[in-house]
């Protein structure tokens, strides 16, 4: 072989190499090709098995303008997805049998995987949703899987995608494990997706809400790279606090709330006595989560996970076909949550309710507060006044202005000092009326928003 096709195949691995995901020094947050990677996600459940390939352009292109960074998507989906077929009449498994894949049905999967990555969207990769192992909850099954089979399974899509530099390995599928028997399996599946990938995979557990999240099973398994809440779908828990634990507990692993409350969700279930929820309700974990140690946030909608539409019954009361609730206010409202995350180095980026003063107030009137390099940010729930303390960063002076999670419009509060303790009071305030106060050291010149 020439030197030059030796020197072409060194670069095309290298940029193999780099374009896999990672985990930064700190342990805090992910990286992509060695830069700070900020997960937007989705949960789009069905995406595999509902959509056909040009819905699934239609829904990729639109989350990818949106400015979505990844798609949670199930290969073995929860609505009888392994009896029911795609739209082109095809089931994943053969004889409903973990041990062989339907070779159609994984090339569909396999042209979604391809086109997301064509718009710049990783897919958080669930190999099963967990009714597959676990139907004691809810679900339809059938229980197919035992630690052997999992194996099996998980070796086959290991091998098939080892080369994607888009995928996110996500175990679990809303279950608990039940005992070790059921925590066998997930060993067994996370541990040869690392064998195949030469340990570049990067793997987490989706579990319904509980304290700790995933880490609550598999802190310590080698294979477990970063840990994933579900707050549920009531209004204003307090899964800040939760996130924030997380965040400080040891060994330290990135940590995320992976499936929130739903835009147009019946909130906890109960859509007489409660309602559905707001743009309002779904911002308001993002940022809450995120000031409180997230290294990303899933937005979710009832319509979209599971795309609901003229072909399918509707599952708790969606409004919409998933095709128009595809520009709801909420959805469309996550991206001025990322250009905010971005628009300052992440990396060393801490929590920090030491700022304020107004630090313990009730879910509702939540004020949360983070910083970074020369940087601080402040969320306020409700509009609230609050007090920021003097010299949390290093600076002399710093540049104020809040900044509106509705239309990421900015209004300027002017220079203060930090040297001195300093009084906000937002633009507005009262239910619904949510602002982020942005602090930055006035010698670092960071743009404006």
């Amino acid at each position: 072989m020439k030197r030059s096709t030796l020197f072409v195949l060194f670069i095309m691995l290298t940029q193999i190499a780099l374009a896999q995901f990672s985990v930064s020094t700190n342990k805090h947050y992910i990286l992509k090709a060695g830069k700070p990677f900020f997960w937007l996600g989705d949960t789009a459940w069905e995406l595999f098995h509902r959509l056909n390939r040009e819905e699934a352009d239609r829904y990729l292109k639109n989350r990818s303008e949106k400015g979505f960074t990844v798609i949670q998507a199930v290969a073995l989906a929860e609505m009888d997805g392994i009896k029911t077929p795609n739209p082109y009449g095809d089931t994943p498994l053969i004889d409903d049998n973990p041990e062989k894949p339907n070779e159609k049905y994984f090339q569909h999967v396999d042209y979604i995987i391809d086109k997301a990555n064509e718009y710049g969207i990783n897919i958080g990769f669930l190999p099963t949703w967990g009714d597959k192992l676990n139907t004691d909850n809810w679900g339809k099954g059938p229980e197919i899987f035992n630690e052997k089979n999992a194996a099996v399974y998980a070796t086959w899509l290991a091998k098939r995608y080892k080369n994607r530099t888009n995928i996110i390995w996500i175990l679990g599928g809303d279950r608990q494990p039940r005992g070790e028997k059921d925590i066998a399996v997930w060993r067994a599946m996370g541990k040869v997706i690392m064998k195949v990938t030469d340990n570049k995979a990067i793997i987490t557990y989706h579990c319904q809400p509980n304290q700790l999240g995933s880490a609550e099973w598999f802190r310590n398994e080698e294979w477990f790279t970063f840990n994933m809440f579900q707050t549920g779908h009531c209004r204003d828990n307090p899964t800040y606090d939760k996130i924030n634990a997380s965040y400080n507990a040891t060994p330290v692993k990135p940590t995320i709330d992976g499936e929130p409350i739903y835009e147009d969700h019946p909130v906890c279930f109960n859509v007489s006595d409660m309602g559905t929820s707001s743009p309002y309700d779904v911002r308001k974990s993002a940022y809450l989560d995120l000031f409180a140690g997230a290294f990303g946030h899933t937005y979710g909608c009832h319509d979209i996970w599971q795309m609901y539409s003229p072909r399918y019954e509707p599952l708790n009361g969606p409004h919409f076909y998933w095709y128009d609730a595809l520009d709801l206010p909420g959805a469309t409202q996550m991206q001025f949550v990322r250009r905010l995350m971005e628009s300052h180095p992440m990396p060393d980026r801490v929590p920090d309710q030491s700022i304020i003063l107004e630090s313990n107030n009730t879910p509702a009137e939540r004020i949360q507060a983070t910083r970074g390099d020369g940087y601080i940010f402040v969320y306020t729930a409700q509009g609230k006044p609050f007090t920021v303390i003097a010299g949390k960063i290093k600076a002399t002076n710093l540049n104020a202005y809040w900044y509106d999670p509705r239309n990421g419009k900015t209004k300027d509060a002017g220079i203060v000092s930090n040297t001195k303790n300093n009084k906000f009071n937002p633009p507005k305030n009262g239910y619904g009326q949510d602002w982020i106060l942005i602090l930055d050291d006035t010698a670092k010149q960071y743009k404006k928003l």
